[in-house]
């Protein structure tokens, strides 16, 4: 394993980083995909908390993606729920782009 110093120096402008990779059941693919979708909609409301306690003022961005999140959790577990999940192995591929913004 490389030291943290030479990992962090590698990295480009742009960066992808592997996040899900492999073969679940449904059962796994559903607990693997609510953890990730709970823990954005957690962050997304204590970011809204925190801009609400500081400065009276729901934060935008977090108002517009809490239900964007909670609808494709919902889609997610529906879909993971039919009948032609229920015996088979499922592959979940996640990726995570990275960019810095130059202002």
């Amino acid at each position: 394993m490389q030291p943290k110093e030479e990992i962090i120096h590698t990295m480009k402008q742009d960066e992808t980083v592997e996040l899900i990779n492999g073969e679940f059941t449904a059962e796994q693919a559903k607990e693997i995909l609510t953890n990730v979708f709970t823990t954005k909609i957690h962050f997304h409301q204590m970011k809204n908390f925190s801009s609400l306690e500081r400065f009276s003022v729901e934060d935008e961005i977090a108002i517009e993606r809490l239900p964007e999140l909670k609808r494709e959790l919902k889609r997610t577990l529906a879909f993971l729920q039919t009948p032609e999940f229920s015996n088979k192995k499922i592959q979940i591929h996640s990726e995570i782009k990275i960019s810095i913004i130059n202002d």
